[in-house]
């Protein structure tokens, strides 16, 4: 997100807190992705006042996330009124459906990215979370995704394992430094790994960050644009040498 396109987010989180606080009633957003969602935290936990807000993208491991600010006396029935529907696909298990195959039936509905939520498949079927609006265009007009058959239905719970795979990943680093440890999960030299760093390439915890020496911690968030993306896992004391015994996980 470049200087341009953060200001206007920051407007329409703006409008997010005037509408809610003009109704009296809770308002939403589209769907934001994780930076946004970061960012949308930060900015709220400084400007929402007297107002509550709840981020939510239908199920607790979702990555794609609505945001919702309202008052007080909404607090215990906000989750209800979220607008967005759990869309389910089903066709024969033998058709490998994925992901990708998805999104793109579904951008090419006209569909913006802000509409769609995450998308989980499995052998045969595979939920997507969307805005009830695009619920509506998914369930009149898709039949096929790619040159697959497809049935569609809306009203089902979720109910696909969302749990995210990891691939292990450990070794020693010099220091918990950003440098260090991004060596480490890509396989490259310090220096390699400095440059990525300086030219924005590397995010920590959805926030690019450009200091070589930025200090990590277990649970840190590593996106590496072109090399995935990681989490600091474990740090597990010390070698006889005094490196830093230190474990992650690459998403797969």
């Amino acid at each position: 997100m470049d200087p341009s396109e953060e200001k206007l987010f920051y407007a329409r989180l703006g409008d997010l807190l005037d509408r809610a606080e003009r109704s009296g009633c809770a308002a939403f957003s589209r769907f934001l992705d994780e930076r946004q969602s970061a960012l949308a935290e930060q900015y709220l936990r400084r400007s929402a006042g007297d107002k509550l807000f709840t981020l939510w993208g239908g199920f607790p491991e979702a990555r794609r996330k609505m945001l919702a600010v309202y008052p007080e006396y909404l607090r215990d029935t906000v989750m209800e009124d979220f607008p967005m529907e759990c869309v389910t696909f089903t066709f024969r298990r033998e058709d490998k459906l994925t992901h990708r195959d998805f999104l793109g039936s579904l951008m090419a509905l006209g569909l913006k990215r802000e509409a769609v939520g995450d998308i989980v498949t499995d052998e045969g079927i595979a939920q997507v979370f969307v805005t009830e609006t695009a619920a509506k265009a998914i369930l009149t007009s898709v039949s096929k995704v790619g040159r697959v058959g497809v049935e569609v239905s809306g009203g089902r719970e979720f109910c696909l394992d969302a749990e995210q795979e990891y691939m292990e990943i450990s070794g020693t680093v010099a220091s918990l430094r950003l440098d260090c440890v991004v060596g480490l999960a890509c396989g490259l030299s310090r220096d390699k790994s400095a440059a990525l760093i300086r030219s924005e390439r590397v995010d920590v915890d959805h926030f690019t960050v450009t200091s070589v020496s930025r200090e990590l911690r277990v649970g840190d968030i590593l996106s590496v644009r072109g090399y995935g993306r990681f989490i600091l896992s474990g740090i597990n004391g010390l070698t006889k040498k005094g490196r830093i015994h230190i474990e992650m996980r690459k998403y797969i």
